[in-house]
């Protein structure tokens, strides 16, 4: 956490799916995130993996994480049941309904074996906790799609380092990343410099 923060990452995820959630138990998986609340200490937001393909147990995860002090949750789609775009929406809703911290999709077809298409993510984007999206479809068409369904109402995060400065440039508003595990402070001033609309600082540190 601190070598995060000290080179500007702006939150911290604990659990996520790159690491080794899949595998803790919830014990585990709750003293995990506790530990990095505390770690933390307030100085950036904690965004607590919580996902499942259990609905139930997404709402356990989320609820402990809310209880635990997140600032908010990032939730996969549920994965090998592979439901259909109103399960998935019914999923997200149900988990919404039961805590008040803002809920972050993750969209990562590859792993769970279903999109979730933007007509989806346009109705999840009007339920008022349900804050933004992680794209990782590798598909710039789809994230071009999602930015014109949800307007403003919704915040689109890269989940493909590689496409960073494309999503940003056409309106998302950061990454949730990977490779800021090892190299945080160029990938913060990448964000930043997008933000700003520095587009040629941008395209510099994509390509030195």
């Amino acid at each position: 956490m601190e070598f995060h923060i000290k080179n500007g990452t702006h939150g911290i995820v604990p659990c996520g799916t790159t690491g080794e959630s899949a595998t803790l138990n919830h014990k585990e998986h709750h003293e995990v995130v506790r530990g990095v609340i505390k770690a933390v200490k307030k100085r950036v937001p904690v965004i607590a993996g919580t996902g499942s393909n259990s609905t139930e147990e997404a709402i356990e995860l989320t609820r402990a994480a809310e209880a635990d002090g997140a600032d908010g949750a990032l939730l996969i789609s549920p994965y090998y049941n592979r439901p259909t775009q109103e399960g998935i929406y019914q999923h997200y809703k149900k988990v919404a309904a039961a805590v008040r911290i803002p809920l972050i999709v993750y969209n990562i077809p590859g792993r769970t074996g279903s999109k979730i298409e933007p007509e989806t993510l346009a109705r999840l984007s009007e339920i008022k906790n349900v804050a933004g999206v992680k794209e990782a479809t590798g598909s710039v068409d789809q994230a071009i799609d999602v930015l014109r369904l949800c307007k403003d109402r919704f915040a689109v995060y890269s989940g493909e380092d590689s496409l960073t400065f494309s999503l940003m440039a056409l309106g998302g508003k950061g990454v949730v990343s990977t490779v800021a595990n090892i190299v945080p402070k160029e990938m913060s001033e990448l964000t930043q410099a997008c933000l700003k609309g520095d587009w040629e600082k941008g395209r510099k540190l994509v390509s030195p």
